[in-house]
């Protein structure tokens, strides 16, 4: 005796145990490309540039010395940026101003709620390992989820979101 054919089913619009069975996911509604790189952008404008001009000028005493020690000077541009990031993210819901300009915010992928402290600051570490990997900027336009390297390892995503409520 065969076993029944469930595709048939499926194809006919008949429900069977095992399909009564899944549960739907709900459908998450996620950025665009266009609103996360102009997101990105002015988080690099806003926060990042300032911490580079002062870490430029202030700290290393001059472009010139800035040049000599590449290395030195860009460590000292992101522990500062990487650092507000993570408190704007957690203080803010999610948000950075870049993001909030855009009414997007960043959640948690499986339980569609804030993430915690741990995924934000092991995001925004994660973050600089997709800037330097040319190979990563990309990812974004090859997944249907629009998920980036740093989403991905993370565990979160950013979606639209309406701006949030004032108390």
């Amino acid at each position: 005796m065969s076993k029944k054919q469930r595709f048939r089913d499926t194809k006919k619009g008949i429900k069977t145990q095992n399909s009564a069975n899944k549960v739907e996911k709900p459908t998450i509604p996620f950025a665009t490309v266009g609103a996360r790189a102009k997101a990105f952008l002015t988080d690099i404008f806003m926060l990042l540039m300032p911490f580079m001009y002062i870490v430029i000028y202030a700290v290393m005493g001059g472009l010139e010395e800035a040049s000599h020690q590449r290395l030195l000077s860009w460590i000292y541009t992101f522990i500062p940026f990487i650092l507000l990031l993570t408190i704007f993210m957690a203080k803010d819901q999610g948000r950075t101003p870049g993001l909030r300009s855009q009414s997007l915010k960043v959640i948690d992928f499986n339980t569609l709620q804030s993430p915690s402290l741990f995924s934000i600051i092991f995001r925004n570490l994660t973050l600089i390992l997709t800037i330097i990997i040319p190979f990563a900027w990309f990812a974004i336009f090859f997944r249907k989820d629009r998920r980036t390297l740093h989403d991905y390892l993370s565990n979160t995503c950013v979606i639209k979101a309406p701006p949030p409520t004032k108390k």
